[in-house]
């Protein structure tokens, strides 16, 4: 998603773009099997400084204009989920009164970024702040005995595959945009002036040279970092998470965050289609090696089976409508699964890993050449205008 949209950006301002894939499509992997939430920070209340929230929300206003002007898709394209639920879990790694406190805390820089304009965020009202429900109302939907509070906000999440797929036609259409498709970049080096990518693929090794060359990789990012002397300065860490997608009546079902931990999320998008994960179920792996495993994006059918019934027993605990579902007999349902990369070395079940700040991220030039690290799928057309505009003005 991250190249996808520098290249747009680029070719609207004349530039020639190749990308390069290692798959036979564009955008098959963690930014589609993902829950494409619109992050505005209301998550990251492990870091009391706000940063992380200022980052999130200067992401989460910046996409939906960035996709309408260079994807077509306008909000109502989207899918987009109903408005989210936080809900407070037992085991939170934080007081309710002190997760209230942020959630306010969030809003107030949310009301003062969009200076008045209450639709800049895909057409929702950003104007009141989170409320916290009454016990009456909180039992009516959760579990009391685990659920310790419920807040509504107004963050939303969008269907990732209509996304993937409006994106990978737009790019195909683009004259200025080239692809190699089935090509793994193995390096990147100087040229004189320019830069050489070489790249294997089809027909063997090939070398090509640009004026400008950008990492826009995910779980590859570091390594071919490596291949320009850039070196990481802190721990990194990929986990590998699988997600279950299933399909019920549009409105059914609400759309929930549990914080503060390894919990899970409810997303119900505009269509009717359902993303579920419980984290300490969907998690496969963790690796911080520079190059992770090549962990299946499919899990094996068994896998699959345990993957669905433990998520939804996890969840239908804590959700009461879920406890109606019944694992073997989901409509349309898949598993699938993608990387998430991040600074950090331990997991979130520790209240001080780096995985609960996620603000040094962006675009690292070194001359000609950029590397892009956008944390969250939330900040990728952000940090494309970023790049786009080191390399050609706009």
């Amino acid at each position: 998603m991250q190249g996808c949209c520098i290249a747009l950006a680029l070719a609207e301002r004349g530039a020639r773009v190749t990308l390069y894939d290692r798959n036979d499509a564009l955008m098959t992997q963690a930014a589609v099997v993902n829950e494409g939430r619109m992050h505005l920070g209301y998550i990251y209340a492990a870091d009391a400084s706000l940063a992380t929230a200022r980052m999130m929300i200067r992401g989460g206003l910046a996409f939906a204009p960035f996709i309408e002007r260079h994807v077509g898709l306008s909000p109502e394209d989207l899918a987009a989920s109903r408005p989210t639920t936080y809900v407070v879990h037992r085991d939170t790694q934080r007081p309710v009164d002190e997760l209230a406190g942020y959630l306010a805390a969030v809003h107030a820089l949310v009301r003062e970024a969009v200076g008045g304009r209450n639709d800049a965020y895909f057409g929702v009202d950003l104007a009141a702040a989170p409320r916290r429900w009454s016990a009456a109302e909180r039992d009516t939907l959760f579990d009391g005995s685990l659920v310790l509070a419920a807040f509504d906000t107004p963050e939303i999440a969008i269907d990732p595959f209509i996304l993937g797929q409006a994106v990978r036609d737009r790019v195909k259409g683009t004259s200025g945009i080239e692809m190699r498709l089935q090509h793994t970049v193995t390096a990147v080096e100087d040229d004189g002036a320019a830069l050489r990518v070489i790249s294997d693929g089809p027909e063997g090794l090939a070398r090509e040279r640009y004026d400008h060359v950008v990492n826009a990789l995910w779980d590859g990012r570091l390594r071919i970092d490596g291949t320009r002397g850039l070196q990481p300065s802190r721990p990194w860490i990929h986990r590998f998470k699988y997600g279950v997608r299933f399909r019920v009546a549009p409105g059914s079902l609400p759309t929930v965050a549990i914080m503060l931990g390894p919990f899970g999320d409810l997303v119900t998008y505009g269509q009717g289609v359902v993303y579920l994960n419980w984290y300490p179920t969907c998690l496969a792996g963790i690796s911080h090696a520079v190059s992770p495993p090549e962990w299946p994006r499919i899990p094996a059918d068994a896998r699959r089976g345990d993957i669905v019934a433990g998520t939804l027993h996890a969840m239908a605990e804590i959700i009461l409508p879920l406890r109606d579902l019944d694992a073997t007999a989901l409509p349309d349902c898949t598993v699938q699964g993608g990387v998430i990369v991040a600074w950090g070395h331990t997991d979130i079940d520790d209240p001080a890993s780096e995985l609960h700040r996620r603000y040094e991220i962006g675009v690292t030039s070194n001359g000609r050449y950029h590397s892009v690290d956008p944390g969250k799928l939330t900040m990728t057309p952000y940090f494309a205008g970023v790049c786009a505009d080191r390399i050609v003005a706009p």
